[in-house]
């Protein structure tokens, strides 16, 4: 595969045809208009390395989801990012690309913090490695995390080595009846002691808490807490991260709004969901909404993406400050001088 993608970019390039790098394509409503011939990285799959005890997993752009996370169960292990596959054909290097995280990412990280080191096929058609493999750029960037949420701009990712977690040994969801106001209170309270947290999310007045660690933790945590124990809550959090919650029905555009955790409450027309903490508010908003969805969250030091639906014309992102937009643009182009990878997918 690896001979066929060189050929493919190198033909592109050649020919300034665009490439739009595709896995299973479950994330291919996110971000800017799609454009360019598929790259399909599908045949490029499995796992190359695998090593329990280093808490670490190698594996092929094209490999599952599924696969990886089925793999790493039987060692009673996890991505501890919780990433969202959005269908059954989510793959390690969609999940890489798109850079997004689950409800665990406020306490354990998010996809870069993750990625200990990639492999990838710049647009020359050169295989280049970096991370695990010691090769940095010549501007000393952490490349192999710059490449989370890249949206395959800079190139094809082949491969990827991912630091993996054990899962927990005893799980507890909590339910608390409690304002938008005051639940972000408790939040960044609760943030700031030693309790196990792993998830939470409000919405339309309840509180939803995940507890996750050594059994002793967490029945000291409900004790501290107080609150009503959720039975069987797996599929709650799991839908949650794959956006099978009710909040997510509907055709109004969604929006994912990135502020400080203890921005109080934003007021904006539509329907929110808080997760992370209060870090990450999804708004359900009027398609006519744009320009004050990004001014209100401009003001209280955020930033606004138009996740799904709505007119993308405007932008799916925040527009970046000039300084780093040239930043964006140089690295664009030391990776993609041709810029045929994705053109127009994240700016």
């Amino acid at each position: 595969m690896i001979e066929q993608f060189k050929e493919q970019i190198r033909a592109a390039a050649a020919q300034q045809r665009p490439l739009r790098i595709r896995g299973g394509g479950t994330k291919d409503w996110y971000g800017g208009a799609l454009a360019g011939d598929i790259l399909d990285t599908r045949g490029h799959s499995g796992i190359v390395d695998y090593e329990p005890t280093e808490l670490v997993i190698t594996a092929r752009c094209g490999t599952p989801l599924a696969e990886i996370e089925a793999v790493l169960a039987q060692q009673n292990q996890m991505l501890a990012f919780e990433p969202p596959h959005f269908g059954e054909g989510a793959t390690i290097g969609g999940a890489i690309a798109a850079g997004l995280s689950g409800p665990r990412r406020a306490n354990s990280g998010a996809v870069r913090d993750f990625v200990l080191g990639a492999q990838l096929m710049d647009g020359k058609g050169e295989l280049l490695n970096f991370g695990g493999q010691v090769m940095k750029n010549v501007a000393g960037y952490d490349v192999s995390r710059l490449l989370a949420g890249s949206l395959g701009t800079l190139g094809l990712i082949t491969e990827l080595s991912v630091k993996v977690l054990p899962r927990a040994f005893a799980e507890t969801t909590l339910r608390f009846e409690t304002s938008e106001i005051d639940a972000i209170r408790l939040l960044n309270t609760w943030g700031g002691q030693p309790l196990p947290l792993s998830a939470s999310c409000w919405h339309q007045g309840v509180l939803l808490l995940r507890l996750s660690g050594a059994q002793a933790a967490v029945d000291a945590a409900i004790k501290s807490l107080g609150g009503q124990v959720v039975p069987d809550a797996d599929a709650f959090w799991a839908g949650l991260r794959e956006q099978r919650h009710a909040f997510f029905a509907g055709e109004a555009p969604l929006w994912r709004l990135s502020v400080p955790s203890t921005t109080g409450a934003i007021v904006l027309d539509g329907e929110q969901l808080i997760e992370w903490g209060g870090a990450q508010r999804w708004l359900r908003a009027p398609a006519d909404a744009a320009e004050t969805i990004r001014s209100a969250v401009r003001a209280v030091g955020g930033h606004a993406t138009l996740f799904r639906g709505g007119d993308k014309a405007a932008g799916v992102f925040q527009p970046l400050a000039p300084a780093v937009a040239r930043i964006h643009e140089r690295l664009k182009t030391a990776f993609d001088p041709s810029h045929i990878f994705n053109p127009g997918r994240m700016f």
